[in-house]
């Protein structure tokens, strides 16, 4: 069954162009990972598009000449999705459950309007961020990343 995604509103739209680069810019010099936007992933039956994606290096599906391939059959390491005034947050929170399903490490959610995360990971019980120092926790490939909640939001006035 094909599922329009509603297009991102000004608020979702400022993470998902912050985010990428920040996570990049730690991971990727040293190939350890990399960040996509709206990038389809298809496993376990079904395909998701979250909002980021992010592979550890070694992950990165690759066309024989080593640039990265337009088919991933995968699921992420680290699934993010950030939540626009119309979305519905179950289904979102069903897709971030669909990838921890088939070997995600950890999913995020990201509330805008709430200003809060939630944390989804496949061992441990969802966890909500909503305090301004509040360190963001990351996939253990991506320690070096460090994020509060205050930065996280910042992006939407800078």
């Amino acid at each position: 069954q094909i599922m329009q995604t509603p297009m991102p509103q000004g608020e979702p739209s400022a993470i998902q162009t912050e985010l990428p680069p920040a996570i990049n810019r730690v991971v990727k010099p040293q190939k350890i990972a990399r960040a996509f936007t709206e990038l389809r992933c298809t496993f376990g039956g079904r395909s998701t598009i979250p909002d980021i994606s992010v592979f550890q290096w070694v992950r990165i599906p690759r066309q024989e000449d080593g640039k990265v391939a337009n088919v991933f059959p995968i699921a992420p390491d680290w699934t993010i999705e950030i939540l626009s005034p119309e979305q519905s947050q179950t289904k979102v929170t069903k897709n971030i459950l669909h990838c921890l399903n088939h070997g995600t490490h950890m999913g995020w959610l990201i509330d805008p309007e709430d200003q809060s995360v939630f944390v989804y990971l496949p061992d441990r019980p969802t966890a909500v961020y909503d305090s301004p120092d509040a360190a963001l926790p990351t996939p253990t490939f991506a320690q070096d990343f460090n994020l509060t909640i205050a930065e996280l939001f910042a992006w939407l006035v800078d």
